[in-house]
């Protein structure tokens, strides 16, 4: 019971005291910050991130629909708001299981397709992202040396990883667990591989994620700061992938002092930087909260049960309880 408690304690009070660190350094200076922000710009940073949401359903639609499952782009969308809500309560991404669960009550996926279907939607984000952190660390002539593994590790395991799956059909076993992963590994070829789905998959992450950071571009205009853009994308990409590791809640803590350290190549004082960092992410989490929220009225309460299910014991196929 203590592990269990402390799996999900300590990685909030490090997310927790992160943030508090980062605040209490500056804290003389937020309040002069605070006043002069334009609020309109916030509002704009909502909006942009509830249309990379949209997009994010509409591409998720596309790699179910390659494994041969019918689904709208409310519900695709309603899938992931609920499994990164509870992402963003819980560490280890954890709810990342829930989607599962939700995939096989609704439409009758098994959990290899519902697993294989995240693995597909991770390697895309992690790979586009990295990709991006790539084409801007060349206009930032005092990027830390730490940035460039931290970008280049994703992409060499992303070319690895699918140049492994070209060659997926020679590999054959009848060990029961051997066959699970062989089996997930065709579905991932299958949904990811075709020269559709790499364009489709491809050009759609890549504007999921450049309007990520067009969230924290109005978020910057909002504190009437000019950064360059390649910071901008630089910071963007650091912070998601240390929030890849996931050590807190939602990468809480660890993203903003991501943020906060890049926008500091840039010159940018460190409370407005602290402020873009927190509020940024800020927005990105609360939007996804409330469409967890809906997410899960759009379901039906059963989708709680499945939650406490993905977070205690792994169930049998069929256990998920009825609407």
């Amino acid at each position: 019971m203590y592990r269990k408690i402390s799996a999900f304690v300590i990685p909030t009070i490090i997310a927790i005291g992160i943030i508090a660190y980062m605040l209490f350094r500056v804290w003389d200076d937020l309040f002069i910050a605070l006043q002069n922000i334009v609020p309109s710009y916030f509002v704009a940073g909502v909006i942009i991130c509830l249309s990379a949401w949209y997009l994010r359903g509409w591409r998720y639609r596309t790699i179910l629909k390659s494994l041969n499952y019918q689904i709208s782009i409310a519900a695709s969308t309603a899938c992931i708001f609920v499994s990164q809500t509870v992402n963003l309560i819980v560490p280890a991404r954890l709810g990342d299981f829930v989607r599962v669960f939700i995939l096989k009550h609704e439409y009758k996926t098994t959990y290899s397709e519902g697993v294989s279907s995240l693995v597909v939607e991770r390697v895309f984000d992690l790979f586009t992202v990295a990709l991006l952190g790539a084409a801007a660390v060349f206009f930032v002539l005092n990027a830390p040396p730490w940035f460039y593994p931290v970008i280049l590790l994703p992409i060499a395991g992303g070319v690895i990883f699918f140049v492994f799956l070209l060659f997926i059909g020679k590999f054959s076993s009848e060990n029961r667990y051997v066959l699970i992963i062989l089996t997930m590994l065709h579905e991932i070829k299958r949904a990811s591989l075709s020269l559709k789905a790499i364009v489709v998959l491809g050009w759609s992450s890549v504007v999921i994620w450049l309007l990520d950071i067009l969230v924290c571009v109005a978020v910057i205009m909002m504190f009437h700061q000019q950064i360059p853009f390649a910071i901008i994308v630089l910071a963007i990409v650091i912070g998601n992938l240390v929030k890849a590791v996931p050590l807190t809640p939602g990468g809480i803590g660890g993203y903003e002092l991501a943020l906060a350290i890049t926008f500091g190549l840039a010159g940018v004082d460190a409370a407005i930087a602290t402020l873009i960092a927190v509020i940024d992410h800020l927005i990105k989490n609360l939007v996804t909260l409330v469409g967890g929220i809906v997410s899960i009225y759009y379901f039906g309460d059963w989708v709680i049960l499945s939650i406490k299910s993905a977070l205690t014991t792994k169930r049998e196929e069929g256990d998920v309880p009825d609407r």
